[in-house]
């Protein structure tokens, strides 16, 4: 949800509702194919080695996405810079081919390319690695293209010819493979409204141009999903949302749940205590009792620093009166996105479902931003939840990180901060050593794109290449400090979240989950049944697997909401490291890795490596 500099991490927790994933609900799944082979190209190494642009917008940006001649010089300017990049580099990453044909197949339906835009779509699927994407890559953009070449987009003939072309697509998919987005296409499909665009357009978008006059390349993909949104998902939304629905009312299987059987519970008493860190958001360490660590005074052991990295106190984050006043109706609210993406029809899901389709777009920000706060304050509670269950051992410290929920940002990325930032990790670590902490959960993370995406978004850099340049400075502090620092503790092991954008961590720089250390273990996300998670992040340093869909955990007061994300995969791997060290605290943070990446089981396609307790207590010849 947040954003990282490092001095405003991204938690990496829940898929719901960021600003710019609204602006793009034209994507639909939809992922690309790569160019031909390179021929001496240049090639692309990393995320930040793609090269920049601008584009120029006149007046309102939402203008340009409603006037047809405005949006087409637009668009045929992107379309050029794309292709050229394509033709002109040699870009091995997978994921970067699919967002730039992405932009590409978005435009070739705008533009009345409808056979071009299925093709190319086409052309996508047969390249997805994913095996739910294998099937339903672009569904939603398949459709609306193939009914186009037969009847006018918008015409009741094209919406029956859409929804019979999805019928199709899903009933010759398994159930199984396809379940989970299913009910994500659906979610979104009823979350779907044209407030919801416009309000992003004038709230995340406008504010850049009025300090620039221009878009990057970075931002500019948000106006061609905007276009598609309001001339094909919106008005399409009740067609998707009836097949959707139609489709798993036939099909209401359970999917099987593998990791009961390989679950462990400690007994009380059996081992010896373990001190764990929850490096997170805050904890509401009242839910947790006689596990809480204490200081002197017998006040919970919490080290906290605020969104500008200074020191700062409690173990939540701090609320306004009103704000706490309002949180049951918040927490309704985060509860209702959740039973939307696990299809169950309560009150909460209703609500929160009117609330976000017919958001007018001068509630957007406020609608946003308290969505955004809410999941900055529940975030961390949940996450300790997981960590702690079955352990009675697990004894808890909080280091809270003050996380920023604005859509502008805040504080805006800087050097100095960088560096006030640098401090703080040193400290976090500092506290970890002194009070012997032996794990350490990490839910967040962010990359230089982060970076470069908020100095435009503050206004920074004259250039895009100004921009790249103090993005990589700014960066390259956070990532050397925070490196430095976990290096600095080898008999703490640190367990990261892969994050949840669904591209190699490596490539992206992300941070600490692209980090590679002997003491850093970085968890990816799969679902009940063990089937890959449609968001979870991959790479390298991707070493193992965990329940990260829908996972139950406890929000401050109590209450408890399932929520997505390699957030939740996470805690599960530093629970079972826990245990682990409870009943052999002599093992080493390399041993434990050892321990569990060795006996988690490698899934057929060779993407999944799924962690397995019960076998990692059977290596360590634990009874």
């Amino acid at each position: 949800m947040p954003r990282c500099q490092l001095s405003s991490p991204r938690l990496v927790a829940t898929r719901a509702a960021l600003p710019l994933a609204i602006l793009l609900l034209a994507a639909g799944g939809l992922t690309a194919v790569g160019p031909a082979l390179a021929q001496n190209k240049p090639r692309i190494e990393k995320a930040a080695d793609l090269p920049r642009f601008s584009y120029r917008i006149e007046g309102k940006v939402e203008d340009t996405v409603r006037q047809a001649e405005r949006f087409a010089a637009f668009s045929a300017a992107v379309r050029k810079d794309v292709d050229g990049v394509l033709a002109g580099y040699d870009i091995p990453d997978r994921a970067t081919q699919r967002d730039l044909l992405t932009t590409l197949a978005l435009i070739d339906f705008l533009d009345g390319r409808y056979a071009q835009s299925l093709a190319r779509a086409e052309q996508v699927r047969a390249l997805q690695d994913k095996p739910a994407d294998k099937l339903l890559s672009g569904l939603r953009l398949r459709a609306a293209a193939f009914a186009a070449q037969q009847h006018p987009v918008g015409s009741p003939a094209h919406r029956e010819a859409v929804a019979a072309y999805i019928t199709r697509e899903l009933e010759a998919a398994p159930f199984e493979v396809v379940a989970n987005d299913v009910r994500e296409l659906k979610a979104s499909a009823e979350l779907a409204g044209e407030g919801r665009v416009i309000g992003g357009l004038r709230e995340v978008l406008q504010p850049i141009v009025d300090q620039s006059g221009a878009l990057s390349s970075d931002f500019a993909p948000g106006l061609i999903g905007a276009r598609y949104a309001l001339q094909v998902n919106v008005p399409l939304k009740d067609t998707f949302a009836e097949v959707f629905t139609r489709y798993l009312a036939k099909h209401q299987v359970a999917k099987a749940d593998i990791w009961a059987a390989r679950d462990l519970t400690l007994a009380p008493g059996q081992g010896q205590p373990v001190r764990v860190a929850v490096w997170d958001s805050g904890v509401d360490t009242a839910l947790f009792k006689n596990q809480v660590l204490r200081d002197a005074k017998g006040q919970p052991l919490v080290i906290a620093f605020d969104k500008y990295s200074k020191p700062a106190k409690g173990e939540l984050m701090p609320l306004s009166p009103e704000t706490r006043q309002r949180m049951p109706q918040l927490l309704a609210k985060v509860k209702g996105l959740s039973d939307l993406e696990s299809n169950l029809d309560t009150p909460e899901a209703s609500e929160v479902k009117k609330l976000l389709s017919q958001l007018p777009p001068e509630r957007f920000k406020p609608a946003m931003e308290e969505l955004g706060l809410v999941g900055n304050y529940t975030h961390g509670t949940h996450v300790a939840g997981i960590t702690l269950a079955g352990n009675p051992q697990a004894r808890l410290m909080v280091a809270r990180i003050e996380f920023g929920h604005t859509l502008q940002p805040d504080p805006c990325p800087s050097v100095e901060g960088a560096r006030r930032d640098a401090k703080a990790m040193q400290a976090y670590v500092d506290f970890f050593r002194k009070h012997q902490a032996r794990v350490v959960n990490m839910s967040w993370g962010g990359s230089v794109a982060d970076v470069e995406g908020d100095l435009e978004k503050c206004g920074i850099g004259k250039t895009a290449d100004d921009r790249k340049a103090l993005a990589r400075r700014i960066f390259e502090i956070g990532r050397t400090a925070l490196t430095k620092a976990m290096a600095s503790a080898p008999q703490i092991l640190f367990v990261a979240a892969a994050g949840n954008s669904g591209d190699d961590a490596s490539f992206t720089e992300s941070i600490p989950a692209g980090i590679d250390l002997p003491n850093l273990l970085t968890v990816g996300a799969v679902d009940l049944a063990g089937d890959e998670a449609s968001f979870t992040s991959y790479g390298p340093t991707v070493r193992v697997h965990a329940n990260g869909y829908l996972v139950t955990s406890e929000v401050p007061g109590g209450q408890r909401i399932a929520f997505s994300g390699t957030s939740m995969a996470s805690p599960q791997v530093a629970g079972l490291a826990a245990k682990l060290l409870a009943m052999k605290p002599a093992l080493k943070p390399t041993e434990v890795i050892q321990l569990i990446v060795s006996t988690a089981e490698r899934t057929p396609d060779g993407r999944r490596n799924l962690m397995h307790p019960k076998k990692a207590f059977e290596a360590a010849g634990i009874r």
